[in-house]
């Protein structure tokens, strides 16, 4: 089969040996994948033949020998650790979830990593209805879903993000949108961090006592220096890191959740670059210079 491997001189199309799935795991002909903003780190240190890709979603050609999981041609989504970028994968029935007629791939491939993450970071956050909500870097993958899932738990949502995407972010039922955590009116019970920096040290100043400020990435690059008196007037308020590969919930459960919101029409995925496999150089240059918003999926025909 063929599949994207990254080299010193970045990624290239290999011909490599077919997966050989265990009793447990199915084989997957992938028709479509995501790439996460997470994945760029990893390919800039993982550069000697390593085999990238996480987000899937496909056709089942040959199901698990122990008879779990999905059937043959069953369409299916999944969540790999690696090597996903490729025309064929050998998934973990505990990573896969079958497909609802009224998902597509595409809509399907753009959920795992980022969805998952999504849902339990807003879980974190504990009962939500009537609750105020702060989301930074809202119109991200990650963020778009945090922002929706968060006003289905029945929270007032603050999305902090740029003017131009105001129109959208209110559509998916933030109540309001600022440009920075500093022009946000709290206390909120639940902040969902993944700038980092002064962002972070705002975003603390505008928690209620007792709220959850959970870290979920620091895409500013920048540390946030913190004492205990800036606790003072946020008393018992907690820092919570998210880390999705240590997320023990799971993934086939939180995958089937995630697609039955998306085939109610409950929750949005937003697409914001689609190509060919081969288009992938062009999908990674545009998320790390956020040349779209929304999620990168690409196709193998």
């Amino acid at each position: 089969m063929k599949a994207l491997v990254n080299t010193s001189k970045g990624l290239v199309v290999k011909t490599v040996p077919d997966p050989i799935p265990t009793a447990s795991k199915a084989l997957v002909a992938v028709r479509a994948f995501s790439v996460n903003r997470g994945e760029l780190a990893l390919l800039a240190a993982r550069t000697e033949d390593w085999r990238p890709g996480q987000d899937i979603a496909g056709v089942v050609v040959e199901p698990a020998a122990d008879g779990t999981g999905p059937a043959a041609g069953s369409r299916v989504v999944g969540l790999e650790e690696d090597s996903g970028w490729a025309e064929l994968a050998a998934v973990p029935t505990s990573r896969l979830a079958e497909l609802p007629d009224e998902v597509d791939i595409e809509q399907a491939a753009a959920l795992p990593l980022a969805g998952r993450t999504a849902l339990n970071t807003i879980r974190l956050g504990g009962n939500l209805l009537g609750r105020k909500v702060l989301v930074t870097g809202a119109t991200g993958g990650v963020g778009e879903f945090q922002v929706q899932l968060a006003v289905l738990a029945g929270a007032r949502v603050t999305a902090v993000a740029r003017p131009e995407a105001e129109s959208r972010l209110t559509r998916l039922g933030a109540a309001s949108v600022v440009p920075t955590v500093a022009d946000a009116d709290g206390p909120y019970h639940l902040i969902a961090e993944s700038t980092g920096g002064q962002s972070l040290r705002d975003a603390i100043a505008r928690t209620a006592p007792g709220a959850t400020v959970v870290v979920l990435g620091t895409t500013s690059g920048e540390k946030t220096p913190l004492d205990v008196y800036d606790f003072i007037g946020h008393e018992s308020a907690r820092l919570v890191n998210y880390m999705s590969y240590a997320d023990t919930s799971p993934i086939s459960t939180d995958l089937r959740l995630l697609l039955e919101l998306v085939a109610a029409k409950k929750l949005e995925t937003n697409l914001g670059f689609r190509a060919d496999w081969t288009q992938v150089d062009a999908a990674i240059d545009g998320l790390r210079h956020r040349k779209f918003r929304g999620k990168a999926v690409l196709t193998i025909q």
